[in-house]
C-alpha cells in the first residue's frame, strides 16, 4: 500500500512538472517603420526553428504565445529588413516589445506610400511614383482604372469592358510604355492579361518609372514602365474573394487564397473572371436597308441613339504558385503556373460607322513560369534575382458571315464571304522570356546592377476557309528575339543625395513579312533584319530640405519595336517588319514636398518633360479595297515637351483630397519630306494628331471609422475627368469647321463602401459617368454612358 502511494505521489509529481514545463508565456507589441513610425500590418512574427508564429493584424500588433524559454524572434515584412533578435520568455509572463523594421534597400528602391495612397519611390534617383492600391481593393476598378489617379497616365479604351487599350504616359502612348508584374515583363501575355481586364485587388502597389528607366527592369521603353507588384509578405492562411454586377449585363470574380508554413513552404492561387454584354448606347448614323436586299440609304446628318449588339467579351484567368521561402539557399524559390482564355466580338472596326453583326475573336494561352532570389548569395552585399516563362498561345480570327449588318442589327444577304474579309484562322505565339538581374553592395555607398532580359517571339497561322487545317500561303512565320543587356552604378553617400550612371545594349532580330504596296497592306515578301544599338544615361537626387526632393534624369534611349507593330494581329492591324527602332533623348526634372504635420498631410509634385525622338513609330490607318486597317510606320522626328502637377491634401484618415493637371505638347519635327531635299513638310512643327495634350483627374474621399461599431468604415469617394478637345488628324489641313475632333469632356464618378470587422466583409456601390456625358477616346468610338455597379467582398486570414 505504502509502495503505491508512493509511486502515486510521484506520477503526481511528474505530471505537475510537465504541466509547469508547458506553461505558455505572451509576447506582445506592434511593428512600425523606422523611417515614419507608421504601423507595418501583416507582417509575419515567428520564432526561428519552431513552429509558433503569428501575424500583425490591421494596426501593426501582434500576440504570440509559446512555451518559456530562450528563443530567436524573427519579423519580416515586405519592403523591409528582416528583423532577428533572441528574446527570452518566462512563465505566465507578458513580455512587451514593440520592434522598428529598417525599409529594405533592394533593386527598386523604398517606396513611401503615404494615408494619400500616392507617393513617391522615395530614393530612387529616377523620376517614379507608386500608388497604394489597398484602398481601391473594394472598387470594381481595373489596374488600368487605378494608374489614371497618377500624374501624366491616361488611359485610352476603345469601348466597354474587354476593349482595346491604350496607356498613354507624358506624350506617349502605346507600346512605348512597358508593363511588368514584380519586376518581370509581360510582352506576349494575352488579351485575358490585358491591364484593363485584371482586377485591382491583384496587385498590392503599383510603381511608374517616367521617362528614364533604370536598369534593373532590362527594358527598351522610352514613355516609361508601369510595374504591377503582388503581396508577397509571408502570410499564414488567407482568402481575398469578391464578386460584382452591373450595368450591361458585367460581371467580375475574384479569388485570393494561400499559405505559408512555418518550414518556408507556401502555395497561392489567384483566379478572376470578367464578362460584359457592352450593349450601352451610342449615337450615329445608319445605313438603311431596302426591301429589295440591294438598295442601301444613309443620311449622315441624322444621328441615331442605338445600342450595341456584337460586342460580349468574357475572359477567365487562374494563376498557380508553389514554392519555398526563407530558406539558406534561397529567399524565394516559385514554380508557377497559368491559364486564361478570351473571347471578344468584334462591334466595329477602325471607325465606328463600320457595323459587324458576327465578326468575333477567341483564345486561350499556357504560362509556365520560375522565380528564384536570394540576398547575399555566396558572399553578404550580393542579391540575385531570376525568372523565366514559357507562353502558348493561341488566337482564332472568325470573320465568316455572309451578310451585312447596320447599327439597328438589320442585315442584308451580300453573297461573299466575311463582314470585313473572309478569314477563319488560328495564330499560335510562342514566346519565352527570361530576366536576370544581380545587384552588389559595396559598403553602404556603392551599388552595382546588372541585368540582362532575354526574349523570343514565334506566330505562324493557320487558315481554315478551305475548309483544310494547311499553313496558308500567306502566312509567312514571324520571328522576333530580343537582348537587353544593362549596367549601372549608384553612389549613395548619405541619406541627402544619391547618383546613378547606367549603360544598356540592345540586340534584335526579326523575320517576317513585308508589304510591297504603297498602301501598307498585301503583296508580302520575307524579310530578315538585324538591329544593335548602345544606350546610355544619368539619374540623380538631393533633399534640399526635409520633404523637398529634386530629382534630375537623362538618357539615351532606343526602343526595339514591339511584335504587335511588327506582326500585327491577323485582323484589324497590319504590322510592319521593317520598322527601326525609336531613338530618342530624354530629359526629366521632378521637385516634389510630402511632409506631415500632426493630422495634416501634405504632398505636391512637378515634372518638366522633354523628349527629342527620331524614328517615333506612330499608328496610322490605311483603307485598301474598302477595308480599314491599322498600321504602323516610322516618323522622322518628333519632339515632346511638356509639364504635369500634382497636388493632395489628407486630414488625419478622414478626407483626402487631391488632383493631377497634364500638359503635354508632342509636334513633328521632321522639317524636310525626305532626306538631301530643302522640300519643307507640311505637317513640320504642327502637334501629332489623335494624342490628348491637356488632361486632367481629381478626387475627394470622405471615411467615417467605427461608424455604428468598432472595426467599421463608411467611405464615400468622388472623381473626375477632364480631357481638351484634340484633332483626330492634322491641325492645319483641310476646313477648321468641318475637321474632325475629340471633343472637350468631363466626367464623373461617385462611390460609397462599407466595411465591417476591420475589413473582413466589405459593400460597395459605384456610380460610373454620373451624367451621362458623351466620352470618346478615339473620335470614332464612343464609350459607356452612365453605369451602376455593386461589389461584395470578404477577407479572411493573415
Amino acid at each position: 500500500m505504502t509502495k503505491h502511494c508512493v509511486l502515486t505521489l510521484i506520477c503526481l509529481l511528474m505530471c505537475s512538472l510537465t504541466v509547469s514545463a508547458q506553461k505558455r508565456a505572451m509576447l506582445s507589441g506592434k511593428i512600425i517603420s523606422a523611417e515614419d513610425k507608421s504601423i507595418i500590418d501583416f507582417a509575419t512574427v515567428y520564432l526561428k526553428g519552431t513552429s509558433y508564429g503569428c501575424t500583425t493584424n490591421e494596426r501593426g500588433i501582434y500576440h504570440l504565445k509559446a512555451p518559456a524559454g530562450t528563443y530567436t524572434l524573427v519579423v519580416s515584412a515586405i519592403g523591409f529588413e528582416t528583423f532577428e533578435e533572441q528574446i527570452t520568455l518566462k512563465n505566465e509572463e507578458r513580455t512587451r516589445q514593440t520592434i522598428v523594421l529598417k525599409t529594405a534597400t533592394h533593386q527598386l528602391d523604398e517606396v513611401v506610400v503615404v494615408s494619400n495612397g500616392v507617393s513617391r519611390v522615395q530614393k530612387s534617383a529616377f523620376n517614379a511614383v507608386a500608388l497604394d492600391t489597398r484602398e481601391l481593393h473594394n472598387s470594381t476598378k481595373s489596374l488600368s482604372d487605378a494608374l489614371t489617379q497618377l500624374p501624366g497616365l491616361k488611359l485610352r479604351e476603345s469601348g466597354g469592358v474587354g476593349s482595346d487599350m491604350q496607356l498613354m504616359l507624358d506624350g506617349f502612348s502605346g507600346k512605348h510604355v512597358k508593363i511588368f508584374i514584380d519586376g518581370v515583363p509581360q510582352e506576349g501575355a494575352g488579351t485575358a492579361f490585358d491591364i484593363n481586364n485584371i482586377p485591382v485587388n491583384f496587385a498590392e502597389r503599383i510603381e511608374v518609372y517616367k521617362g528614364v528607366v533604370p536598369v534593373g527592369f532590362g527594358t527598351d521603353a522610352l514613355g516609361g514602365v508601369i510595374n504591377i507588384v503582388t503581396n508577397k509578405r509571408r502570410r499564414s492562411w488567407h482568402l481575398d474573394a469578391s464578386y460584382s454586377y452591373g450595368s450591361f449585363n458585367t460581371h467580375k470574380s475574384y479569388i485570393n487564397f494561400g499559405q505559408t508554413f512555418r518550414n518556408g513552404l507556401m502555395y497561392e492561387i489567384n483566379a478572376f473572371q470578367n464578362f460584359s454584354d457592352n450593349d450601352y448606347y451610342i449615337d450615329n448614323y445608319i445605313t438603311e436597308f431596302g426591301d429589295d436586299g440591294i438598295t442601301e440609304n444613309t443620311d449622315r446628318n441624322k444621328i441615331y441613339h442605338v445600342r450595341r449588339f456584337n460586342d460580349q467579351f468574357h475572359n477567365e484567368a487562374i494563376i498557380g504558385k508553389v514554392g519555398l521561402v526563407d530558406k539558406k539557399w534561397a529567399d524565394r524559390l516559385m514554380l508557377g503556373f497559368t491559364f486564361s482564355n478570351f473571347y471578344k466580338e468584334i462591334q466595329t472596326g477602325v471607325y465606328q460607322y463600320i457595323v459587324f453583326g458576327e465578326k468575333h475573336r477567341k483564345g486561350h494561352s499556357f504560362v509556365l513560369s520560375l522565380e528564384y532570389s536570394k540576398r547575399n548569395l555566396f558572399t553578404k552585399g550580393l542579391d540575385v534575382m531570376l525568372t523565366a516563362n514559357y507562353n502558348h498561345n493561341i488566337t482564332n480570327n472568325i470573320d465568316t458571315a455572309t451578310y451585312k449588318y447596320n447599327w439597328l442589327g438589320d442585315r442584308k444577304f451580300t453573297g461573299s464571304h466575311g463582314e470585313q474579309s473572309y478569314q477563319d484562322n488560328e495564330s499560335k505565339n510562342t514566346n519565352w522570356n527570361g530576366t536576370f538581374t544581380a545587384n552588389y553592395r559595396i559598403g553602404t555607398a556603392h551599388t552595382f546592377t546588372l541585368n540582362h532580359v532575354l526574349s523570343t517571339f514565334r506566330r505562324t497561322t493557320r487558315s481554315y476557309v478551305d475548309g483544310s487545317s494547311k499553313i496558308s500561303d500567306f502566312s509567312i512565320p514571324k520571328i522576333t528575339r530580343k537582348n537587353i543587356t544593362g549596367l549601372s552604378y549608384r553612389l549613395m553617400p548619405t541619406e541627402k543625395w544619391n547618383f546613378s550612371a547606367f549603360g544598356k545594349y540592345y540586340n534584335q532580330y526579326n523575320q517576317g513579312p513585308v508589304s510591297q504596296s504603297e498602301d501598307g497592306v498585301g503583296n508580302y515578301i520575307d524579310m530578315h533584319r538585324h538591329t544593335s544599338a548602345f544606350g546610355y544615361g544619368a539619374a540623380g537626387t538631393y533633399f534640399i530640405i526635409k520633404g523637398l526632393q529634386a530629382k534630375l534624369s537623362y538618357e539615351k534611349a532606343y526602343r526595339l519595336p514591339t511584335t504587335d507593330e511588327l506582326f500585327g494581329d491577323e485582323d484589324l492591324e497590319a504590322g510592319k517588319t521593317d520598322l527601326r527602332p525609336e531613338k530618342s533623348d530624354n530629359v526629366n526634372f521632378n521637385l516634389s514636398y510630402n511632409r506631415q504635420f500632426g493630422k495634416h498631410g501634405i504632398y505636391v509634385e512637378g515634372t518638366l518633360i522633354y523628349r527629342d525622338t527620331k524614328d517615333y513609330i506612330q499608328r496610322g490607318l490605311s483603307t485598301v479595297s474598302g477595308m480599314s486597317y491599322g498600321i504602323y510606320e516610322n516618323h522622322g522626328r518628333v519632339k515632346t515637351k511638356g509639364f504635369n502637377i500634382s497636388a493632395r491634401y489628407n486630414y488625419s484618415r478622414w478626407f483626402s483630397l487631391g488632383g493631377t493637371y497634364n500638359n503635354i505638347n508632342v509636334r513633328d519635327d521632321e522639317r524636310y519630306t525626305a532626306e538631301n531635299t530643302q522640300q519643307q513638310s507640311a505637317t513640320y512643327g504642327q502637334r501629332m494628331p489623335n494624342l490628348p495634350y491637356v488632361f486632367a483627374n481629381f478626387d475627394a474621399t470622405f471615411t467615417w471609422h467605427d461608424l455604428f461599431a468598432e472595426g467599421n468604415v463608411l467611405t464615400i469617394s468622388y472623381d473626375g475627368y477632364y480631357q481638351h478637345e484634340f484633332p483626330l488628324y492634322w491641325e492645319r489641313f483641310g476646313d477648321p469647321s468641318t475637321k474632325s475632333r475629340v471633343p472637350e469632356q468631363l466626367s464623373h464618378n461617385l462611390s460609397i463602401g462599407y466595411s465591417i470587422k476591420n475589413g473582413r466583409y466589405n459593400l460597395s456601390l459605384e456610380c460610373r459617368n454620373l451624367t451621362d456625358e458623351k466620352l470618346y477616346d478615339n473620335f470614332s468610338l464612343q464609350k459607356a454612358g452612365r453605369a451602376f455597379y455593386g461589389k461584395f467582398r470578404v477577407y479572411f486570414g493573415g
